[in-house]
């Protein structure tokens, strides 16, 4: 008699616009219950899924497969929350962060470890512009 093995199913790449739309949703789960960066989200920027997922799409449809659909200015949304919040560095740190846990918990492969490595850039970047400008006041 012989065993069949039960092989857990293999996590494979980000493919698609599929993939990165369920990839996000699951993000956004851990960041809205995250008690750092959680409150700045639900509260501060009253994000609306529904609402903010096609653009986070196209974002990250450009970012990753370079589809060239984003066409809005990442910069520009974080420097307006950042009036209404001080974004710090350990709120990037914390986005990075959970950005990791949920691409690794995902996906493995060439795709999700651009999407690591352009998201701790991207934070990067976004952070210190904001510490270098002024904020309203």
């Amino acid at each position: 008699m012989t065993c069949a093995s039960h092989d857990p199913v293999a996590i494979r790449d980000i493919g698609d616009r599929r993939d990165i739309e369920r990839l996000l949703r699951a993000f956004y789960q851990r960041v809205f219950a995250d008690e750092l960066i959680g409150p700045i989200f639900v509260d501060v920027a009253q994000l609306d899924l529904e609402a903010h997922l096609p653009i986070m799409c196209d974002f990250w449809e450009t970012v990753l497969f370079r589809t060239g659909s984003y066409k809005r200015n990442a910069f520009r949304v974080h420097a307006d929350l950042h009036s209404q919040c001080a974004l710090a560095p350990p709120h990037f740190l914390r986005w990075v962060s959970l950005w990791v846990a949920t691409v690794d918990s995902r996906h493995a492969g060439r795709y999700a470890e651009l999407a690591k490595l352009r998201a701790g850039r991207i934070a990067d970047s976004i952070g210190r512009r904001l510490i270098s400008e002024p904020r309203p006041s």
